[in-house]
């Protein structure tokens, strides 16, 4: 891999472009926060702070390294001549941000080639800065919390493993979530939605919480965290759930099988709603 590629450097501009990115949001929450537009749903909030912190993000990104891909949740794609593709979420958390609650972050990730080699989250209301990349020319990688190494939590009962999740912004969607939690949550310690994946796929990586489970993620969700997490000892996997949108569980590499069966047993991915419905004809 190439200096022009070099995993550690790919992370070093990224924190430094999420750093500004986190100051521009963390001024912008100090003031009147302002919902520009829905998505998904008329809950499925933009506010003007999410496309600010995105054109931002854009523009430092691509002055740095004219040519590189670029996705982001808020504007438009940018094809890579590079091989480099940088994958932005400006706010993850944006109802939170909007409420002024404090899980929400600013997530960059790079890949090249198709394969993420670099990630940043950084928690704006604490400015707690995640950041992992892949080692260079053999070094190993490393995912670290504010500059310190972080490892996923040793291996627990299931009984006692703290499990994150979220919720869709689709009505019919979050009434199948709603029951697979249910399901779930006889079977663990507890059940957290703070409201940012970004964040809770971190607190998987640094020990904080044992596994994380939704459905209706997207790239821009995970990308950077999911490195962040897998360099930490977890396993990431995505597949179709109950609703037929991208499902994503992330739990400790080594009690990851147990944790991907009970999600399947609790109904949060595709098949499980017939599969349901025949065993209650038995």
């Amino acid at each position: 891999m190439s200096a022009a590629t070099s995993p550690a450097d790919l992370a070093g501009l990224a924190l430094d472009v999420a750093r500004e990115a986190a100051a521009l949001v963390r001024e912008r929450a100090a003031g009147t926060v302002t919902v520009a537009d829905t998505k998904s749903s008329d809950v499925d909030v933009v506010t003007e702070a999410d496309r600010a912190s995105e054109e931002l993000i854009r523009r430092l990104v691509l002055a740095a390294r004219p040519g590189d891909g670029f996705l982001g949740e808020e504007g438009d794609d940018i094809a890579s001549s590079t091989g480099v593709r940088w994958i932005v979420d400006p706010i993850d958390g944006t109802v939170n941000f909007l409420y002024g609650l404090p899980q929400y972050a600013v997530s960059i990730a790079a890949e090249v080639d198709g394969e993420v080699v670099a990630g940043v989250v950084i928690a704006v209301a604490t400015g707690t800065e995640y950041v992992g990349h892949l080692g260079d020319a053999g070094a190993a990688a490393t995912a670290t919390r504010d500059g310190e190494p972080i490892a996923v939590r040793e291996a627990v009962p299931m009984g006692q493993r703290l499990v994150a999740t979220g919720f869709s912004y689709d009505r019919d969607l979050r009434v199948l979530q709603g029951q697979a939690v249910t399901r779930l949550l006889p079977q663990v310690r507890d059940v957290r939605r703070l409201g940012s994946c970004a964040l809770d796929v971190c607190l998987v990586a640094d020990g904080r919480m044992d596994a994380y489970v939704e459905e209706g993620v997207n790239s821009w969700d995970y990308a950077a965290a999911g490195l962040i997490a897998r360099i930490a000892g977890a396993r990431t996997w995505t597949g179709t759930g109950v609703g037929g949108r991208t499902l994503l569980v992330c739990a400790p590499a080594h009690s990851f099988d147990e944790v991907l069966d009970l999600v399947h047993e609790a109904g949060f991915a595709a098949g499980f709603a017939a599969g349901f419905a025949a065993a209650e004809r038995l």
